[in-house]
């Protein structure tokens, strides 16, 4: 199951206690204080692992705790420190406080590390307290607690290209034929429940990181569909690729899709239109596809360069699109702007 968000309790360990202890061996009447100081209680650090696809590793854990240090001992004993818990994340994971809904950090990059947690200090033996004035003190401190803090953490995933559609729009299908990953295809809407990631792979040996994204329907910024939850992701996808269906898909009109999914994303983030994007305009094999495709070139606001008409589920026009998706991720690459 892909989870993109959990809220958890994180307790640090706390730190163990100081003793009282005396030096008690033969012939020296005097041995003085020997009490040991407790070991310092274990902290919890946060770690991007590009291994970890979700948050679900969290899903069913509420509270988390690290080790508790150990108390001091007996001749100038210190006790063991708990052991640092480090728990791994995804790349593209914002920890946020629950309390003030501040962002903690946010982890863009592989091997991230963030002390989210520091573990309690141990105590002090009563050999500390020793002074000139007070050659026998019979005292020692107890460790103090480990940090405490709720937080959420919130996956928000790192892609270089993000498929947006309506459902049915034929984005599981043309992420099959572009990737090695096996998706599910149906010809039933909502047929992607969760985010798909894959690689497209170039025979030069590069890749692109591809985000396929659950259907977007009309008032997903509205939590309606599907859409409210997994907007999240586009956000960081750095080149969009809008899927649509221009055979006409019962009745429906296939610029009008275009547009649905601009307003609603233009409602979610005004800053996610500004990123590059191309429009793959899918099942051209289909009958009525050719006039639906004449009208939308009419009506299309952009520059034409931007369309690729494909039919992914006989892979034609995938080449051109795939070099045109190299191109647009490349640095540097100036956005594309209206016609």
């Amino acid at each position: 199951m892909f989870t993109d968000s959990v809220k958890i309790t994180l307790r640090a360990g706390k730190g163990g206690n100081g003793v009282v202890a005396w030096r008690r061996e033969k012939y020296i009447p005097k041995g003085g204080p020997v009490g040991g100081n407790g070991g310092n209680g274990g902290s919890i650090l946060l770690k991007t692992d590009s291994h970890v696809p979700s948050l679900e590793g969290f899903r069913n854990r509420r509270l988390i705790n690290a080790d508790n240090g150990m108390p001091g001992g007996g001749n100038l004993q210190k006790g063991r420190n708990g052991t640092d818990l480090v728990l791994t994340v995804p790349c593209g994971t914002l920890v946020k406080d629950l309390k003030t809904g501040e962002t903690l950090f946010d982890f863009t990059d592989e091997n991230q590390e963030y002390l989210i947690c520091k573990g309690g200090k141990g105590g002090k033996g009563n050999h500390c307290f020793k002074s000139p004035t007070n050659q026998a003190p019979n005292i020692c401190t107890p460790g103090t607690e480990g940090e405490v803090k709720e937080v959420e953490l919130e996956l928000k995933l790192i892609a270089d290209v993000g498929l947006i559609g309506m459902p049915n729009a034929g984005k599981s299908t043309l992420m099959s034929r572009i990737t090695f990953l096996p998706v599910k295809i149906g010809a039933y809407p909502f047929t992607t429940l969760f985010p798909n990631l894959s690689y497209v792979q170039y025979p030069d040996r590069s890749r692109i990181l591809v985000a396929d994204i659950p259907g977007i329907i009309e008032g997903a910024h509205l939590n309606k569909g599907l859409g409210f939850a997994f907007l999240r992701h586009i956000e960081r996808s750095s080149v969009l690729i809008f899927v649509v269906d221009v055979s006409g898909f019962e009745g429906r009109d296939p610029f009008d899709d275009f547009n649905v999914l601009m307003n609603e994303l233009k409602a979610y983030s005004e800053e996610i239109l500004t990123k590059p994007f191309l429009v793959v305009l899918n099942k051209i094999d289909q009958e009525g596809a050719e006039e639906h495709l004449k009208t939308f070139l009419e009506r299309y606001p952009f520059a034409k360069e931007t369309l690729f008409p494909i039919s992914a589920m006989e892979s034609v026009g995938i080449k051109p699109l795939l070099e045109a998706m190299r191109k647009v991720v490349q640095p540097k690459t100036p956005q594309l702007q209206p016609a």
